[in-house]
């Protein structure tokens, strides 16, 4: 069985605000989200900036009870759910409750485990009694399901900076196959905590100012938040209940670098990208735009732009490759899912989102970057890469509707 997987639902938090049109008006006026850190105490950290979602408070969007359950990250995932769920308005009904799934990124809650350790070793108080089911890595999915009362397959995918995107390509093969007829999928993350932002530190790939992709001057990456979630359907049911028809997944490839831990590998990402296109039927000339993994480090763009000349031959000079990161920071876990949904809302509309703070090329990273303002484009499939550390990669191939 082969079936056609339809995109009928989006939603997305991060530095750009919450929600889709918010996301949009960013995205189409070149306006990113990169700002000064505020969540941390500013004295005992040399960050000082961050992709943070703007003004975020919990209790604006939460009740008490649900605040003490779920971790700012998953907050972000269903706030990002709600969104894409209502788009897809009619996505769970009349599906058999085993053909329904929620097939989610993997985020550690390190605003719980942050509030836990101060508690106990600073303080001497007991951990929150809700501790454990808050910082769990499955959390986001366990409470989508919830939400929705969807009893299907659910589970989480954990592989860092790939996560939400091997969650939409898992999620993807499962309703190809026949295992599911929908399923809610994406990722999420909030990391924006004391001690990780110093474990970030430690690894001395963070920016002093911003992050700027493919620029030759580039310094890091800028530690982002968020969430972005979509809803797939099997895309004859799609249509015949009548859903708005956003897009469609075409094609899933990974691969492991097997290497190293932080260097990645241009022979296994490019494997990563030719297997995505083999899987939808593509070859390099289909390819219109690449949503980049675009961290903004000289080893990652150096390399992610080696495996896409491997890939895309004579062919790259031709094809707009922007890094959404330059807007938003690095969402981790989220970045897949943020990657398509941009990519998506993009082509839809006629532009393609550019790679901002961009000042000067770089001949080792020699791509169309569409530096520091969208373009107008017409625009059908593109691929958007992830990855990870641990060298595992995951690469989508998607059509705008």
């Amino acid at each position: 069985m082969s079936r056609r997987v339809a995109i009928t639902g989006i939603g997305a938090v991060s530095a750009l605000g919450l929600g889709i049109p918010v996301h949009l008006a960013a995205l189409r006026e070149g306006r990113g989200g990169i700002g000064p850190l505020t969540l941390v105490p500013p004295e005992q950290v040399k960050t000082r900036v961050v992709g943070e979602v703007p003004g975020y408070a919990a209790e604006a969007h939460f009740n008490p009870r649900q605040i003490s359950t779920i971790d700012r990250s998953g907050q972000f995932a269903l706030l990002a759910a709600a969104e894409a769920m209502d788009a897809a308005a009619g996505a769970t009904e009349g599906v058999s409750p085993q053909k329904a799934g929620v097939i989610f990124g993997a985020a550690v809650g390190c605003q719980t485990l942050e509030e836990g350790y101060v508690r106990i070793l600073r303080d001497g108080a007991r951990p929150l009694p809700f501790t454990v089911p808050r910082v769990m890595p499955s959390s986001a999915a366990s409470q989508i399901s919830m939400a929705y009362h969807i009893t299907g397959p659910s589970f989480s995918t954990a592989s860092a900076c790939s996560s939400a995107s091997h969650a939409i390509g898992l999620a993807f093969q499962m309703i190809r196959g026949g295992m599911l007829d929908m399923a809610v999928t994406g990722g999420c993350e909030a990391p924006l905590t004391l001690g990780m932002v110093k474990s970030w530190e430690a690894l001395r790939v963070l920016a002093a100012d911003t992050c700027r992709p493919f620029s030759k001057d580039r310094s890091g990456l800028v530690l982002g938040e968020g969430a972005a979630v979509l809803v797939l359907e099997e895309m004859e049911r799609a249509r015949a209940r009548g859903a708005t028809i956003l897009g469609e997944v075409l094609g899933f490839g990974m691969t492991a670098d097997g290497a190293d831990l932080t260097a990645p590998d241009a022979s296994s990402t490019a494997r990563a990208i030719s297997a995505a296109l083999d899987d939808a039927g593509l070859d390099a000339g289909a390819v219109d735009y690449v949503a980049a993994h675009g961290t903004g480090t000289v080893l990652n763009d150096k390399t992610e732009t080696t495996s896409l000349r491997t890939v895309l031959g004579e062919r790259l000079a031709k094809v707009p490759v922007s890094s959404l990161k330059s807007m938003t920071g690095h969402c981790f876990g989220a970045s897949g899912a943020l990657g398509v949904t941009a990519a998506l809302l993009g082509m839809r509309n006629g532009f393609l989102p550019p790679t901002l703070n961009f000042r000067e090329p770089d001949p080792e990273c020699d791509v169309d970057c569409v530096p520091n303002a969208p373009r107008a484009a017409s625009a059908e499939i593109a691929l958007v890469n992830a990855f990870a550390f641990g060298g595992l990669n995951a690469v989508l191939a998607i059509r705008a509707a």
